[in-house]
């Protein structure tokens, strides 16, 4: 099994202008936990919404574990790796789907790389399956690009009906399967753009 090691060095300049959150150390010394904080757009409505994130090096990978609270019941929500946590979002990447139970608490628990070396890169362009249309339609064709980081973290409702329910917009967005989802709910946007918490988890 891999040692993960915990870093909480961030640039100085950085802290003139940001304040940091830093990551926090788990039970376990190989693993670490942190925050995501309520959305811009939804703090009005989701005041008392938050989420703890833990993530642990497993086999090949790591594993992490999402646990949120706060939020409408018996609702659905999509979560992301996210270039930047906030609009204009950047490279974003579908992980999986919260549920809420009847108290508005739910879990996730995905495997992947989620540390300093989670990224996207595109070398060329290529053909690509247009499945789903509506607002945000699929592109036929990808924009080559060279390797982006991604470090932030996002969840969204599912459902824009279910965020006008809750008193949210019923603004549409493209983070879910069929990019007909709701407003963002929360985000790691408590850490720097460039310095999202999964940047500070090294080997």
């Amino acid at each position: 099994m891999r040692k993960r090691i915990m870093t909480l060095a961030v640039p100085a300049v950085l802290t003139l202008f940001t304040a940091v959150t830093p990551l926090l150390a788990d039970d376990d010394d190989d693993g670490i936990k942190f925050n995501m904080v309520v959305s811009a757009g939804a703090k009005t409505c989701l005041p008392n919404a938050s989420a703890t994130v833990r993530v642990e090096p497993f086999i090949g990978g790591d594993i992490m574990n999402v646990s949120v609270k706060g939020l409408p019941p018996n609702t659905d929500f999509n979560f992301f790796v996210l270039q930047v946590p906030k609009a204009p979002f950047g490279v974003s990447w579908y992980q999986g789907d919260i549920h809420t139970d009847k108290n508005g608490k739910g879990k996730l628990q995905v495997a992947g790389i989620f540390s300093i070396e989670t990224f996207a890169v595109a070398p060329g362009s290529a053909p690509a399956p247009v499945v789903f249309g509506g607002p945000f339609p699929d592109a036929s064709i990808n924009p080559p690009f060279n390797p982006i980081q991604v470090y932030h973290l996002g969840l969204w409702f599912d459902d824009p009906a279910d965020a006008a329910k809750a008193g949210c917009p019923a603004t549409v967005t493209p983070f879910n399967g069929t990019h007909t989802a709701g407003i963002q709910v929360l985000n790691t946007s408590n850490y720097p753009d460039d310095h999202g918490p999964l940047r500070q988890v090294t080997e």
